[in-house]
């Protein structure tokens, strides 16, 4: 995510503590937070799709496939 948006985000939550927001800052917060959190989720999902166990025997397993094992 881009820093201005990061900033933009970080400005309302500050200016919504302190005094409150109007209806049209509160649909930006709204929209600027869902984008921030896709591309948070994505970001994740990303990290353990890459993620690897290793067995004691040094066979390696992708996540979703030992996930997939389990009971």
């Amino acid at each position: 995510m881009e820093t201005e948006k990061q900033l933009r985000i970080n400005a309302l939550a500050k200016k919504k503590r302190e005094e409150g927001l109007t209806p049209a800052e509160e649909a930006e917060r709204k929209q600027l937070r869902e984008e921030y959190l896709a591309e948070f989720r994505a970001n994740f999902r990303s990290v353990l799709e890459n993620t690897v166990i290793e067995d004691p025997d040094g066979k390696r397993t992708p996540l979703p496939q030992y996930r997939k094992k389990q009971p």
